[in-house]
């Protein structure tokens, strides 16, 4: 770990919104009591998805972002595809993570059997034009019966970082089906996990908590109600989450 006083954290976003925005509202709760080391997708990093893009090239990214922070051993946080990014390093590096907190993970390097035909409605959402893509993607993270929220009403144009999301998700979708994520090495790692999931969100992200329980040996499973994929703690309940964290941060050095 870093010397300072404060833990160093790694902070990983999903597929869609970068990391300074999706982390803002917890990081200004815990005001100053880590130190964050925000790690966008290197999926986004170019103009367009490279041609051999798959998740080894984002798990060296954060070995390279906690190198470069000058940290060997860090805490690690992931949301989404971000989450999946942050499983594939803790499988070949888990000695470099204190603890990991997993919020609803786009991946866990299989599919639960009882999603593989919601699955297969993904994939095939992700085929559609761009608006339709998105519209599809945003319903399909949520339970059936439960509609999306609408759009907020804004006159603003859309951030120019977005124009890059159809075709970064589905490069994530492509490196999904072919990247080989050893689950065993799960059960090697001792350090505590947290899962964070939305009571909303698709019964998808609940299966693979249960997978995960199941492989990590020290796992806690934390449900947040009312709240969906999209509507994820640390933007709508930064305070719960952060007190969370330091929970989690907390049986880390116990450890």
């Amino acid at each position: 770990m870093s010397t300072s006083p404060r833990p160093t954290v790694l902070f990983v976003p999903g597929g869609v919104t970068p990391a300074a925005p999706s982390y803002a509202p917890l990081l200004q709760t815990l005001d100053g009591e880590v130190h964050p080391v925000l790690k966008d997708l290197e999926l986004y990093a170019t103009d367009a998805p490279p041609a051999d893009y798959s998740l080894q090239l984002e798990a060296d990214g954060i070995g390279r972002a906690a190198d470069a922070a000058g940290v060997q051993r860090f805490h690690l946080v992931g949301y989404s595809g971000g989450a999946a990014c942050s499983l594939a390093f803790v499988a070949q590096h888990p000695e470099r993570v204190a603890s990991l907190a997993l919020t609803e993970p786009a991946w866990i390097g299989s599919v639960p059997p009882q999603d593989a035909a919601s699955w297969a409605e993904l994939e095939h959402i992700l085929t559609l034009p761009p608006a339709e893509q998105m519209q599809g993607f945003l319903r399909w993270h949520f339970r059936p019966g439960i509609d999306p929220p609408a759009p907020p009403a804004s006159a603003e144009p859309p951030p120019p970082w977005m124009a890059k999301r159809p075709a970064g998700l589905k490069a994530l979708q492509r490196t999904f089906a072919t990247y080989k994520l050893d689950q065993s090495r799960f059960r090697l790692f001792k350090a505590p996990v947290y899962y964070a999931l939305g009571s909303l969100s698709s019964r998808f992200f609940e299966h693979e908590a249960q997978v995960l329980a199941g492989l990590f040996p020290n796992f806690r499973l934390e449900e947040y109600d009312g709240r969906s994929h999209f509507d994820p703690p640390q933007r709508a309940e930064p305070e719960r989450f952060a007190n969370a964290l330091k929970a989690l941060w907390k049986r880390a050095q116990a450890a």
